[in-house]
């Protein structure tokens, strides 16, 4: 390659050339550059059917896309803007500051914002609409290191008090008006509407919420608009795999209304992000090449001139050459060094700035720091039709800091600045702050009659309001149906088997059904929906796509065959579990973003979603969301021939480790109608704040009618599925928990325990030992602070209190799982818990039940240990039941397995 870019780049005959390009000159003057770009493509496919190899450059030159005559001018009073920009500036930096003198090093960032202020100030003034009676609002992704630069605009808009402000990171004695660390909507939900700090989440996110803006569009549940999805992202953050994994997708898709700002201040936490390269021009490769509008925003208006006097094109080769890790030199020692290292490199350069001083030179700006060619970028990329658009904007990473961290390896962790540094700041950006004020960083506010805050506040209203701002709630109220509407999977099955896995689908269905509901019904899927037995909707609801079905599928003659429409329901997000996710976490944000309450069901491979995306439904969490996530072919020993990477043990645990997910593993229809009525009617006609996990099986076998009364104790996490009679005086009982399909095996092991043994068992289904976890801990911890009040009763101990004998829990999770309650059990109950601990295997559900010992012999056997233990049996009886059901003694642990 090295030698074929030799040949292509030698020119053997300059005269020929320079006729080229001035004829190329002459119709770009005289039709236009979309004519000479149409001319261009015509030759290069002409060369390439005559058998010649032309290698495609997805990149342009270093300079900006925009050039100077083709810019928008901005509108406004640019003086003015400064002077608003340089106090949010300051004030950013004075509320880190002041918050790392206290005790306890709170932390904060103040280079990323100080990088990025600019970028973020002309989007506040003339670009981000609010959410009005004439415009839904635009959404913004703050990235999230920047926050201090928000809470300090917020502050002068009269939005945020000075305590507020000092209050910074100190959310616990806050009591409700601390401003949190970064983007939290679970801790201020009427300000900010996407958490973003966790790098790489933010762009995913904002890809797939456009994808839904264009989704509620095309299905008529909100009218069509010019609405902009904002996402600000930092160059480093883009090595996160869910930064760019999923570009293509929105290339594909065609989706202007998503615009990425990425901050390329060239530094990431712990130094240059491509010190040895460009990341700019990586970075528009990969855009373009996914089918992105890329707008190069590298340098400021003060090159103008320069580039304009470059007729050899030497300070672009330069331009071109130098790689980043010389760039952030050149800024960290100032306009001597740069004179000798970059414009010294060529006569032709250093000649160029011959009559500039170093500090002309030092002045040099970025494009990322000059609001004029940010405007003429955010202008172009708000007008681009058919694709999306990535703004590469160069900064300077804690610009404005000077010798405290201008440009510097450490810049990023920096959080405090002595009184000389702060004095460099304040004479920086001209704040009218008195020296003997210094040692204080007070924060400047110029008063709210003062012509900033007017001006701003004229900015925001004529674009409809304060940004950000979050809606709690839809303005819908929506009724959820009651369980009778699902009589379809509370009566029993009789003869006939099924799966908990049909019967969520066949509860999706009723709920499609609904009228109220139906339409607000958002099926998910990553290329599985054939596993789950969902096929039926694609001829029902049809598969969403954005232009529609233009072929015929292969299986049109069937009648369920794959239908894709503009206005299909289904989305159906190939195989990426992280898609689907961020595609589920738009709908299930909805009510909030486009004040449209949705219902979303993403239903996948349950060892690929916790496990996998945690830390998107961590996200989830923090920003509301509403909705319910199923875990299909659940369990260790149920998807029983995929083996240890697929088979899942502990989703329940990531599960409960979330605060607002109610987590549910159903063994029978009725308790998917249950909780899945029960989860509508919370999410949807109360509006609550939580979503749900269920965890749904493959394994077909009949269900039982709905107990009478089973309703509160299904959604309480345990209930009594069977009573084993009123015990006689010195007769052996047993207290059998379970859930899921070892629920099952669990029934069976009851039956062989009075077969074989005369042992009685009381059966308890137990849906959720999660909730049951939580419910014990709440009790337990209102009991330690109410020392003379009436003491409840966790209510796992209310229901097992009273019963006989010890109690044996079993489950397809790993132990963890089931002994979460074992801190209220009744005084003197035994507890013994079974699980599926160690890697998964591939074999037959008997043989894998056997190997975990999650089977009904190994749950009989546990029982009448227990029962030896406490003297209701002996040794002679476990050893029979050792014997009869060959159990193997000597086997090896399956947990070292």
């Amino acid at each position: 390659m090295d030698q074929l870019d030799d040949i292509l780049n030698q020119d053997i005959d300059p005269t020929e050339t320079r006729e080229w390009m001035d004829s190329l000159d002459a119709v770009i003057h005289h039709d236009g550059t979309e004519r000479a770009h149409f001319l261009l493509e015509r030759m290069v496919d002409s060369t390439r059917r005559s058998g010649g190899y032309l290698p495609f450059d997805p990149t342009t030159a270093y300079v900006n896309t925009i050039a100077p005559a083709n810019e928008a001018k901005m509108p406004g009073d640019a003086a003015m803007e400064w002077r608003i920009r340089s106090l949010i500036r300051w004030n950013a930096m004075a509320m880190v500051v002041r918050a790392n003198r206290k005790p306890g090093e709170l932390g904060g960032h103040i280079a990323s914002f100080a990088s990025s202020a600019t970028l973020y100030d002309v989007g506040f003034n003339h670009f981000w609409r609010a959410p009005s009676a004439d415009h839904p609002g635009d959404l913004i992704l703050h990235q999230g290191h920047s926050s201090p630069g928000i809470y300090a605009r917020s502050f002068l808009e009269g939005r945020l008090a000075e305590d507020q402000l000092d209050l910074f990171r100190m959310e616990v004695v806050g009591k409700g008006r601390a401003l949190s660390s970064y983007p939290h909507p679970w801790l201020m939900p009427d300000y900010w509407q996407v958490p973003t700090v966790s790098m790489g989440l933010g762009p995913i996110q904002a890809i797939y919420q456009a994808q839904f803006f264009k989704y509620l569009e095309h299905r008529g549940l909100i009218p069509k608009s010019d609405r902009k999805i904002w996402c600000f992202m930092g160059d480093g953050e883009c090595d996160e795999p869910e930064s760019l994994g999923a570009i293509s997708l929105a290339g594909r898709e065609g989706l202007d209304n998503l615009i990425f700002v990425i901050n390329c201040n060239l530094q990431r936490l712990d130094g240059p992000v491509r010190g040895n390269g460009k990341i700019i021009q990586e970075l528009e490769g990969s855009f373009r090449g996914s089918g992105w509008n890329a707008i190069k925003l590298v340098w400021g208006s003060y090159w103008d001139p320069l580039l304009a006097r470059d007729s050899k094109g030497v300070l672009r080769k330069l331009m071109m050459e130098t790689l980043d890790g010389e760039y952030q030199a050149c800024k960290a020692f100032g306009g001597a060094y740069t004179r000798e290292h970059f414009f010294g490199k060529y006569p032709e350069t250093r000649e160029m700035v011959a009559n500039l001083s170093d500090d002309d030179i030092w002045r040099l700006n970025r494009g990322g720091h000059d609001p004029h060619k940010v405007y003429a970028a955010y202008h172009a990329a708000s007008n681009t039709k058919g694709m999306p658009t990535v703004i590469l904007a160069k900064t300077v990473k804690g610009y404005g800091m000077g010798a405290a961290g201008e440009s510097q390896n450490p810049t990023h962790q920096q959080k405090k600045l002595d009184e000389e540094a702060v004095r460099h700041f304040r004479d920086r950006f001209q704040i009218p702050i008195a020296d003997d004020k210094l040692k204080d960083v007070p924060y400047y506010h110029p008063g709210v009659d003062s012509p900033e805050v007017q001006y701003m506040l004229e900015r925001r209203k004529a674009l409809g309001g304060f940004l950000p701002q979050r809606r709690r709630k839809a303005e819908a109220k929506l009724k959820t149906p009651e369980l009778a509407a699902f009589e379809q999977i509370t009566k029993g099955t009789g003869e006939r088997e099924i799966s908990t896995t049909m019967a969520l689908v066949r509860g999706i269905n009723l709920l499609l059904r609904d009228k109220q509901l139906g339409e607000r019904v958002v099926p998910i899927v990553a290329d599985e929906a054939r596993t789950f037995g969902m096929e039926g909707m694609f001829r029902q609801i049809g598969i969403y796509a954005p232009f529609g079905q233009k072929y015929k599928p292969q299986d049109s003659d069937q009648l369920l065959y794959y239908r894709e429409d503009q206005k299909g329901q289904v989305l159906q997000q190939g195989i990426s579990e992280a898609g689907g996710m961020a595609s589920w976490m738009a709908a299930a944000t909805s009510y909030s973003v486009s004040n449209q309450a949705m219902l979303p069901f993403f239903i996948y491979y349950s060892m690929f979603g916790f496990q996998r995306i945690g830390d998107l439904c961590w996200a989830a969490g923090d920003m509301r969301s509403r909705g319910f996530l199923v875990g299909g072919t659940a369990g260790r020993t149920t998807l029983n021939g995929e083996g240890l990477q697929h088979e899942d043990g502990h989703s329940h645990l990531m599960a409960g480790a979330i605060p607002n997910v109610k987590s549910y593993d159903p063994t029978f229809s009725y308790e998917v109608a249950v909780v899945l009525q029960d989860g509508v009617r919370r999410m949807m006609q109360e509006q609550e704040d939580i979503y749900y996990y269920i965890t749904v099986m493959n394994e077909n076998y009949s269900h039982p009618d709905l107990p009478v009364g089973s309703e509160e104790g299904i959604i309480k996490g345990m209930y009594l599925f069977k009573d084993g009679g009123k015990p006689k005086k010195g007769e052996p009982r047993v207290q059998l928990l379970g859930s899921g399909t070892i629920l099952r095996e669990v029934i069976a092991a009851a039956e062989l325990l009075e077969k074989d043994f005369g042992v009685k068992s009381d059966i308890w289904s137990c849906p959720s030992f999660i909730e049951l976890r939580r419910d014990g801990f709440d009790a337990e911890r209102w009991n330690r602070l109410h020392p003379e009040a009436e003491q409840r009763v966790p209510y796992v101990t209310g229901l097992l209190d009273g019963r006989q004998g010890p109690a044996i829990a079993a489950t397809d999770y790993v132990r963890e799982y089931a002994d979460q309650v074992r801190a209220f059990m009744p005084d003197g109950m035994r507890y013994t818990v079974l699980g599926t601990d160690g890697f998964g295997r591939s074999d037959t559900r008997a043989h894998l039940r056997d190997f975990f010992e999650v089977d009904r012999y190994w749950i009989a056997h546990a029982a009448l240990a227990a029962l030896a233990k406490d003297g209701k049996m002996n040794a002679k009886d476990v050893s029979r039941a050792i014997k009869e059901y060959k159990l193997d003694p000597d086997r090896p642990n399956p947990l070292g397995q």
